[in-house]
């Protein structure tokens, strides 16, 4: 059984989009699309901004914001109260996001990651628990 992953990317970051986004679709995730729709230049805060909100809500479970370095979206996600988005280049970046720092989005880079190693990316953070432990206490004392 899949998760609901929010998706949204600006227009550096639409081809790696819409490639995940059949991507897990096909592994039997639900995939919730907050746009952008084309490559043509858009603000990116109005785009990432409400799939991190659907993540805070818990109308997704999960997220995933992509655009040129991933940067960027990042700020954009973290500043969502409930939100840890971690910025991932590879698939140790993507398991340490999930194991200690519970994140439940994830950054992308279209310019700075393969479509191969996007797709190992979302499937190792998919994959890794939150570790718990001394994390959760570092957690906490972030959200405090």
């Amino acid at each position: 059984m899949g998760s609901r992953i929010a998706i949204a990317s600006d227009h550096a970051g639409f081809r790696l989009k819409e490639m995940l986004k059949v991507y897990l679709q096909e592994k039997g995730h639900t995939v919730v699309d907050f746009g952008t729709d084309s490559e043509e230049s858009v603000d990116y805060p109005l785009f990432i901004r409400p799939a991190a909100e659907a993540v805070a809500k818990g109308e997704a479970e999960l997220g995933i914001v992509i655009g040129g370095s991933g940067n960027g979206e990042a700020i954009v996600a973290n500043k969502v109260k409930g939100v840890r988005c971690a910025v991932c280049w590879n698939t140790e970046s993507a398991r340490f996001g999930k194991e200690h720092n519970n994140a439940n989005v994830i950054a992308l880079g279209q310019r700075l990651v393969s479509e191969a190693m996007a797709q190992m990316i979302v499937d190792t953070w998919l994959a890794a628990e939150f570790a718990g432990g001394r994390h959760l206490r570092r957690i906490e004392e972030i959200e405090a």
